[in-house]
């Protein structure tokens, strides 16, 4: 079988892999995709420059807010009880176009307004906001007065905001006009804030209560600050390679959030400081023989201050690829009103999603299809299966008739153009990704993590397959070394496997003020101790089977995954949600599940139950078998061991949120506060089971 990877350095290495690389880097990994752009400051000067007059970057206006009225129907203490609840949807606006050489000129007079509002190179300047064109336009702005960002999740509350803001002793922060209540809360416990740049149309009260409680405070508009910016223009102050691009915090499962730092360059040795502009060269070699077309659109929504969505847009950037920016909320056509959602405005060619999106697609899709007759299901269902064998076998012609005669309606809600689409952030549902795959277009996996600058491994579509994430990328080597308590070793036949190991020009040199941590994650020759499992296979290609800190040993001696479980049974039509848990004293896990209100009612229907209270249903005993078998029938379809299967569930009602504390910024479980909300639930589970 060929090998898309190359193996290096010294062999016989006790308790590890030898070191593997992309079979295009076997040399010397790379470090930028080409000899003009060494830093992010030069991705705009390099498109600019190449194809001044493509569009680069695309939004939406927003051209009134439609409130409805909408009766809903609850059932309360047995009573069916109705309510008025008003909707705001919205109108919105086609695309606005922005040219490369459009975007140079913004991002000047944003640089150059920065310098005029007091702000110096090696400066840092928070950025507090929602993903959208001015986000990535401040950011640039900051790069070319060699200014560092410091970047924050919209949603990461007050706590992780302060905390990044102090750390970083910012003097400068940009922010949304609805965030700005926010920003206010915690002004007055960050003493070196002076200056506070925000766009949209603010609430007169919010920015009276800002200016009124801290007169000392600058305040000033976006659009005025590229207004000043042309007024006055400075010179460009160009970064070099070992500037700070970026500290990027990660919204953390457990204590405050630990700010990654990334460079500008690709420092060698000892330091691996870490460069943007590697992991582009690294996908471009990889990806861009594939993927880029004359007229690609990219939609833009996901959270800039995760490192995925800001690797793709740059590298978008670079590509000249046009980015359309849209949002969670106006994505699809039910949320707008007398105009099309974002993504059937723009018909993207490629899309990057993490998995709760894929679900959510996938889950949509099937909702529809199973309000049809059982003829329309069949004959769906019949042809998934026959496109999956043909793609399995390479047979495109008939994929491309089922294609026009079938799934055309699918391709539909997402524009009809889709071509590829990246998933990252977590493990992908093979059931999910094999879906979405055969109805919609190649679900693309790739593995990394901020550290890293998002890249690790990539799955391009000249090596597509299932459960796994791809191949190297140029800019890293990985090895594999032994975890033992787990049974994980290099070793192992055919498959080596072990805890994932990378190094490289994209490898950070560690957490911001936080030496402790640094040391627990990057040894001293560079490499980045990932935590999670990883498998090589024969064809060179990595798989991610584990994580490392989520690894329980049951009672009958074997290993389970937390992670890996939870990416499998999320796929069940009942599950918004699901964390998993197993008690080391017995001999299967059990799972909390936050139910699909509408499934779980139609469910009950399908089964004559009366009951309309969702809290009732959720304790429902013939709900939550019919869950638990739902779940069960999942995990045999992937293959579970008898160990991984399902004990028993519980139904929780209510959606998990990162208000509530239950997850991260970026929509991660936080285990630990999950687990002790429902002690006494997961021991009735096991109790009972």
């Amino acid at each position: 079988m060929k090998s898309y990877t190359v193996e290096v350095g010294p062999q016989d290495v006790q308790g590890e892999t030898r070191i593997r690389r992309s079979a295009i880097s076997s040399e010397t990994l790379t470090e930028r995709p080409s000899d003009d752009v060494k830093t992010m400051y030069d991705v705009i000067q390099h498109s600019a420059r190449v194809r001044p007059n493509s569009n680069a970057v695309g939004y939406r206006k927003i051209l009134s807010v439609i409130e409805e009225e909408k009766e809903i129907k609850k059932v309360v203490h047995g009573e069916e009880v109705t309510t008025q609840k008003t909707w705001k949807y919205f109108k919105l606006s086609g695309y606005n176009w922005l040219t490369y050489k459009d975007v140079k000129v913004v991002v000047d007079s944003i640089g150059s307004g920065l310098r005029n509002i007091g702000v110096q190179p090696k400066d840092k300047i928070t950025v507090f906001g929602s993903t959208s064109e001015n986000w990535l336009l401040v950011a640039h702005g900051a790069f070319q007065q060699s200014v560092t960002i410091v970047t924050v999740y919209d949603t990461l509350g007050e706590d992780g905001l302060l905390h990044s803001m102090n750390e970083a002793e910012v003097a400068t922060a940009y922010t949304n006009a609805n965030l700005l209540a926010t920003l206010t809360n915690v002004a007055g416990k960050c003493p070196t804030l002076q200056r506070i740049i925000y766009d949209g149309d603010a609430k007169p009260q919010d920015l009276k209560n800002l200016q009124e409680k801290y007169p000392h405070i600058k305040v000033i508009t976006l659009d005025e600050l590229k207004l000043l910016g042309s007024d006055q223009p400075v010179e460009a102050v160009p970064p070099t390679a070992e500037d700070l691009c970026c500290i990027m915090y990660t919204s953390g499962s457990t204590g405050n959030p630990k700010g990654v730092l990334l460079t500008h360059g690709n420092l060698t040795g000892a330091s691996m400081s870490l460069t943007l502009l590697c992991f582009v060269g690294g996908v471009d070699i990889m990806l861009r023989k594939y993927i880029q077309e004359e007229g690609d659109v990219l939609l833009a929504y996901l959270p800039l201050a995760h490192v995925l969505e800001f690797l793709v847009e740059n590298v978008c950037l670079y590509w000249g690829v046009a980015l359309g920016y849209g949002t969670p909320r106006t994505l699809t056509d039910a949320s707008v009103r007398e105009c099309k959602g974002d993504i059937k405005e723009l018909c993207p060619t490629l899309m990057t999603g993490v998995p709760a999106v894929w679900e959510t697609i996938r889950k949509g899709v099937l909702a529809q299809i199973n309000k049809g007759s059982p003829l329309v299901q069949s004959i769906f269902h019949a042809a998934l299966s026959a496109k999956s064998w043909c793609q399995d076998r390479k047979l495109s012609a008939l994929s491309g008739a089922l294609d026009t005669v079938i799934f055309d309606k699918v391709r539909q809600e997402t524009g009809g153009r889709l071509r590829y689409a990246l998933s990252g952030g977590a493990p992908i549902s093979l059931e999910t990704q094999r879906f979405l795959s055969t109805t919609l277009c190649p679900i693309l996996q790739a593995y990394g993590m901020t550290e890293s600058c998002g890249m690790c491994a990539i799955m391009t579509p000249e090596v597509f397959s299932y459960n796994r994430v791809g191949l190297p990328v140029p800019c890293t080597e990985v090895k594999l070394v032994d975890v033992s308590d787990g049974g994980y070793l290099s070793t192992d036949e055919p498959c080596p496997r072990g805890e994932v190991w990378i190094r490289g020009p994209s490898i950070t040199s560690g957490y911001f003020k936080n030496p402790e941590e640094t040391a627990a994650t990057l040894t001293e020759d560079g490499w980045l101790k990932t935590g999670d499992i990883g498998e090589w296979h024969p064809d060179g290609t990595l798989a991610i089977i584990d994580r490392k800190k989520n690894l329980v040993k049951l009672s009958n001696g074997e290993y389970i995954a937390l992670e890996k479980l939870e990416s499998v049974y999320k796929s069940t039509a009942y599950c918004n949600n699901i964390c998993v848990c197993a008690d080391p004293m017995e001999s299967k896990p059990v799972a909390l599940i936050v139910a699909s209100e509408p499934r779980v009612h139609e469910l009950a229907k399908a089964k004559g139950i009366e009951e309309r209270d969702f809290e009732k249903l959720c304790k429902n005993e013939e709900i939550v078998q019919a869950v638990l078998e739902a779940c069960l029938a999942t995990g045999k379809r992937a293959g579970l061991k008898p160990a991984e299967m399902l004990q028993g569930v519980y139904l929780e009602p209510e959606e998990w949120t990162a208000e509530a504390g239950f997850l991260t910024a970026a929509q991660k479980l936080k285990r630990k506060e999950i687990n002790h909300a429902y002690v006494e639930q997961i021991k009735a589970i096991y109790r009972s089971s």
